[in-house]
C-alpha cells in the first residue's frame, strides 16, 4: 500500500511540475508577442485569436516556415528571420497555440 501511495504522489509532482513549465513558455511567449508582435497585430487576445490552434501548429511546423511566409515583405521579416525569433520560437507558438480562437480562453494581457 505504501508503494503504490509513493509512487501515485511521485507522479501527481512530475505533471505538476511539467504544468508550471508550460506555463512558463506561454508566459515568455507572451512577453515575446507583446514586446515584437502588439504593434502590428494588436493585444495578445487580438493576435492569438487570428488563427486556430490547428493552424497555429501548421504556422510553426518546419521551422516556423509558414509563420515566416506570412510576415515576408513586412517590416517583421528581419525579426522572424533572426536567431533572437529561433530562440523564443516555441514560447511564441505555446502562447499563440493556447489562445487559438477555438481554444475557448483568453490571455490577460494588453
Amino acid at each position: 500500500m505504501k508503494k503504490s501511495t509513493s509512487a501515485f504522489m511521485a507522479v501527481l509532482v512530475a505533471v505538476g511540475m511539467m504544468s508550471s513549465l508550460a506555463s512558463a513558455d506561454i508566459g515568455k511567449g507572451k512577453t515575446a508577442y507583446l514586446k515584437k508582435c502588439k504593434t502590428c497585430h494588436g493585444n495578445g487576445i487580438k493576435g492569438a485569436k487570428m488563427k486556430t490552434q490547428a493552424e497555429w501548429n501548421a504556422a510553426f511546423e518546419n521551422n516556423g516556415a509558414q509563420f515566416k511566409a506570412w510576415h515576408k515583405g513586412t517590416k517583421a521579416e528581419d525579426y522572424v528571420n533572426s536567431s533572437s525569433f529561433e530562440k523564443k520560437m516555441q514560447d511564441m507558438r505555446d502562447f499563440l497555440f493556447e489562445y487559438g480562437s477555438d481554444s475557448g480562453k483568453e490571455p490577460s494581457c494588453s
